[in-house]
């Protein structure tokens, strides 16, 4: 099938394009431009695409062709594709694979698909420092310790080396994942985790060995990762976002594998016990005393035999922590995360030195299998009180922001939304210690912050599991690791500057399915015509990625 004026997307030779929301088609067409394409702007209902290089290397790694890329645009598209956009898809998809990194006995090998690119690479300044010597017309002899480096400069200059030089092995760890977990409940890895994993390791060749899954909050990345360290059976790093993070990837690992307590150790500031498994977190890894110094804990990378490392959460990695993996390309490198987008635009390098996408899959697919909750996502715009106009008004940038989060106004469409769902489990979160502590206050729910001690906050976890408590009102360090399995409506009363990233996290608290089968509610509260919805717009970038529906209603509709 070919373009049709019934099709939602309009193909633009600048490689835009544009998805009509409201064509019976667009979910199908979506799924399918999703796979190379990057979601750029998402209002009502005109969604702007934008078909980038690294989308296109991202999804060549994948296994997509440029006849399927192309085929996939023309099936959709309501006017003809371009012939820029077509040329463009074939010139930079066959980009990735033509310059590889092999091994030559002991020597690390780039080489080139012709001379003429050869030539190319050994002239470019940026890139020269990091090769040794030509051995001939296609190859060059590249230092080991250099093979990150080198595959970030070529990235930086159109050109994304596929790295086939293999990877130590690391010292044996032989485990299993247990068909029942400790406490007695069924425990099989769904079909979705098996295939991650598989895609992960190619059969342990250099084929695979590093790479991104990218899958939904709740839907089982740290199963991925243990399945990945069940078929590995090596020493392993685990880096992940949190304290509580830390703990979780513990617990699970105890619960759903043959992994014994004395196997598992923790590195953080309150014990650093380093053990066949390690997990521990980006702050702990890149804290320093003074910001001349060395960073003091990177040693843990070198200081077993690692087989694998763990990135968990892998869109938040640190620029102090990218730097170190440049250095540790010979050993398996796995990344976790709901969105590969990072704020910091440095998605290159997630992908030259922890490796291209391997799987993911759309949120939406597993809402239909049940894998997660449905969702409805709904923005209420809640206007400034007239009091606050002006203070607004005369505001520099940030100070605008925080009036905006801070609205009182919000206060009375919160409580109409405690009533509406009395009998659901309410997580409310919010970016500003003032605000959550106020509405803590006046809603009389339980509070948890970074400052809250440990023991406390698993507490409160645990009632809030059990039901003894159903409304928690969390900081932004609800936005991370928490296995809430049991809420089931998300209020966000304030969020970080149109974070996407954040938005990923934030829904995921939700999206665990439900006993009951029941759908999760997402809410965003937001200040009409300020700031803070210009911010909201961002974030509903996330939403529309994903498939899911975004409706924007007035205060009034939900409190009066």
């Amino acid at each position: 099938m070919s373009h049709s004026p019934d099709n939602p997307l309009i193909i633009q030779s600048d490689r835009t394009v544009l998805a009509e929301v409201d064509s019976p088609n667009y979910p199908a067409a979506r799924d399918s431009l999703a796979r190379f394409a990057e979601l750029e702007k998402s209002p009502e209902h005109i969604h702007t695409y934008r078909i980038t290089p690294l989308s296109l290397w991202n999804a060549a790694s994948a296994g997509m062709s440029p006849e399927e890329i192309i085929d996939g645009m023309t099936h959709w598209a309501k006017y003809e594709v371009p012939r820029a956009v077509i040329a463009d898809v074939r010139e930079f998809s066959t980009r990735y694979g033509r310059l590889k990194l092999t091994r030559d006995g002991v020597d690390l090998m780039l080489t080139a698909d012709t001379p003429v690119l050869m030539t190319e690479m050994c002239s470019n300044k940026d890139a020269t420092k990091f090769l040794d010597r030509q051995v001939g017309p296609t190859s060059v002899v590249v230092s080991p310790d250099r093979r990150g480096h080198i595959k970030q400069a070529l990235i930086k200059i159109g050109y994304p080396v596929e790295d086939l030089a293999g990877y130590v092995t690391g010292d044996p760890l032989p485990f299993s994942v247990r068909p029942q977990t400790t406490l007695g409940q069924p425990f099989a890895l769904r079909d979705y985790q098996i295939e991650a994993a598989a895609l992960f390791d190619v059969g342990g060749s250099a084929d695979g060995g590093s790479g991104v899954v990218v899958l939904p909050c709740g839907a089982g990345k740290t199963v991925v990762g243990m399945a990945v360290m069940e078929r590995l059976s090596t020493h392993t790093l685990i880096m992940t976002t949190s304290i509580t993070a830390v703990r979780q990837w513990r617990r699970e690992l105890l619960e759903k594998s043959t992994l014994t307590e004395d196997q598992i150790g923790e590195y953080s500031g309150e014990e650093k016990n380093i053990r066949p498994v390690t997990i521990t977190t980006y702050q702990m890894l890149t804290y320093r005393p003074k910001k001349t110094e060395k960073f003091p804990h990177f040693g843990i990378f070198t200081s077993m035999n690692w087989g694998l490392i763990l990135y968990d959460e892998v869109h938040l990695l640190p620029a102090p922590v990218f730097r170190v993996t440049a250095e540790i390309q010979a050993r398996r490198r796995l990344g976790l995360t709901a969105t590969l987008v990072r704020e910091d635009g440095n998605e290159a390098d997630v992908f030259s030195l922890i490796g291209p996408k391997r799987y993911d899959v759309p949120w939406k697919v597993l809402e239909r299998q049940g894998w997660i909750a449905p969702a409805v996502c709904t923005e209420v715009r809640i206007p400034m009180p007239e009091e606050g106009e002006l203070p607004y008004a005369v505001a520099d940038g940030r100070r605008k922001v925080r009036l905006a989060a801070e609205n009182p106004g919000k206060h009375h469409v919160l409580k109409a939304l405690l009533e509406r769902h009395a009998d659901d489990q309410v997580l409310i979160i919010g970016q500003y210690l003032d605000q959550v502590a106020d509405v803590a206050k006046r809603i009389g729910a339980p509070l948890i912050t970074g400052r809250t001690a440990n023991s406390v906050r698993q507490e409160l976890y645990d009632q809030f599991r059990g039901g003894d408590l159903n409304t928690l009102v969390v900081s932004k360090v609800g936005n991370f690791a928490i296995d809430l399995p049991d809420a089931n409506v998300l209020i966000q009363v304030s969020g970080t500057f149109g974070s996407r990233q954040e938005e990923a996290q934030r829904l995921g608290r939700i999206l665990r399915p439900k006993a009951d089968g029941g759908q999760a509610s997402f809410y965003s509260l937001v200040t009409q015509h300020t700031r803070e919805q210009e911010f909201a717009m961002n974030r509903q970038l996330f939403l529309a990625e994903q498939g899911y529906r975004y409706s924007i209603v007035d205060a009034s509709e939900i409190a009066g």
